[in-house]
């Protein structure tokens, strides 16, 4: 059993026992959390629901690991022939999620 589910922007695929990067929330670690916006669920009996665009009814139920920081991404500006450089950079803060069960 799968489902596809919608966070922060970004789709991803979820089964029961995995951990997942999600983008930052607000909960603290060991704190159980459910995402409702499920687009698609594969059942093991090899039905599938679609959602139009989410599935009534259908919901991830998992628990927040903690969190955890992406690669430094480095913005670098230039215009050439005016002296002017600038570089920043920033890291991205993901909240870990290890999902407990699919609920139809």
């Amino acid at each position: 059993m799968y489902a596809i589910i919608q966070s922060g922007g970004r789709q991803l695929k979820v089964t029961p026992g995995t951990t997942v990067e999600v983008d930052h929330f607000a909960a603290k670690a060991g704190e159980e959390v459910s995402v409702t916006n499920v687009l698609f669920v594969a059942k093991d009996g090899g039905d599938i629901v679609a959602g139009t665009p989410f599935v009534s009814g259908a919901k991830v139920v998992a628990v927040v690991e903690g969190e955890s920081r992406g690669p430094k991404i480095r913005v670098f500006k230039k215009k050439r022939r005016k002296g002017m450089r600038r570089s920043r950079g920033h890291r991205s803060i993901y909240t870990l999620l290890r999902v407990k069960e699919i609920v139809v």
